[in-house]
C-alpha cells in the first residue's frame, strides 16, 4: 500500500498515524505530536539541515530523521515528531528504493561527484550483457565496504573527517541484502539503474564496486530515493511547498 499525502482537507497537511497504519487527512494543528513527515531532499542539503529547516519554522521541539541521505543524493527522506521519534529504529529497517545513474571510466575517493577524479579507463569493449552480468552478481546477501567518505566512525572519529586530513581509514565490510539492481538504460557511460536494498547499503559503493567488477571503474554521478517500505516519494512534500503551506496556515508547535 503506497502511502498518500494528497488526502487533504481545507489545506491540512498530511500525517501518516503509524499506530492506525492509515492516513489522517486532517489533524487539528494543536495536536501533531506523533507526526511522520514525507519530505522531498533537494540536492546540496544534508539530511540534517532539512530537520534544522523544518524544526525552526514550523516551531517543532522534538524531530530526527529516519534514514541519511548524502548531501549530493535527493529523494525521499522520513521526519519523525514528537512521540513518533520511538518510531525512527523501525522506520529504518524498511527496504528502501533507489534510481540514479552510474558512469563507467572514472573514480573519485568518494566514490561520487563530491571529490575529483582520480582515475580514468577506456570503457568502449563495454556492451550491455556485460553490464548486466556484472550487476546480477550483487544481488543477494553480500558484504560492502562503505566508502571513506562516510559518517562510519573508524576509532571515534568519523571516516569522511579522517579522509579529508588526507587518512586513508580502514573500514570493515558489512553485511548488506541487494534485493534487486535493475539496469534499465545504457548510454555508456551512463548506465541509469534502480535499486531495492536493505538498511546500511551505500550505493556509491555498489557504484564502485560494479566499475571494478567491469574493470574501467565507475562513480555515482546521481541518486534519487523514491520509496521507504510504502511511503513514496511521489506523495512527499517539498521543502518549499511545506513552508509555504505554514506561512499559508496557523504556525505549528509540537511538543
Amino acid at each position: 500500500m503506497a502511502i498518500n499525502r494528497y488526502q487533504t482537507f481545507h489545506l491540512s497537511i498530511n500525517f501518516y498515524n503509524p499506530k492506525k497504519m492509515v492516513f489522517i487527512p486532517s489533524v487539528p494543528q494543536e495536536d501533531l505530536s506523533d507526526t511522520i513527515l514525507m519530505v522531498h531532499k533537494p540536492s546540496g542539503w544534508t539530511s540534517f539541515d532539512v530537520v534544522k529547516k523544518i524544526r525552526c519554522a514550523l516551531k517543532i521541539k522534538k524531530i530526527g530523521h529516519a534514514g541519511t541521505l548524502d548531501p549530493l543524493a535527493t529523494g525521499l527522506l522520513l521526519l519523525c515528531t514528537g512521540r513518533s521519534t520511538k518510531k525512527i529504529s523501525s522506520l529504518q529497517e524498511l527496504h528502501k528504493v533507489y534510481t540514479g545513474h552510474i558512469v563507467l571510466g572514472k573514480t573519485t575517493p568518494s566514490m561520487d561527484l563530491e571529490t575529483d577524479f582520480d582515475s580514468h579507463c577506456s570503457y568502449n569493449h563495454i556492451d550491455k550483457e556485460m553490464i548486466e552480468a556484472a550487476a546480477a552478481t550483487f544481488v543477494g546477501t553480500i558484504d560492502q565496504i562503505p566508502p571513506i567518505y562516510s559518517a562510519v566512525k573508524v576509532k571515534g572519529a568519523r571516516a569522511y573527517a579522517l579522509a579529508r586530513k588526507g587518512d586513508t581509514p580502514e573500514l570493515k565490510p558489512r553485511s548488506i541484502v541487494i534485493h534487486s539492481f535493475s539496469v534499465f538504460d545504457i548510454n555508456l557511460p551512463f548506465i541509469a539503474f534502480e535499486l531495492v536494498c536493505s538498511k546500511g547499503t551505500y550505493v556509491r559503493s555498489l557504484a564502485h564496486d560494479l566499475g571494478k567488477k567491469l574493470g574501467v571503474g565507475a562513480y555515482l554521478h546521481t541518486l534519487c530515493r523514491t520509496q521507504i517500505g510504502d511511503y513514496c516519494l511521489d506523495h512527499a512534500w517539498s521543502i518549499e511547498t511545506l513552508l509555504q503551506h505554514h506561512a499559508i496556515n496557523s504556525p505549528l508547535s509540537l511538543q
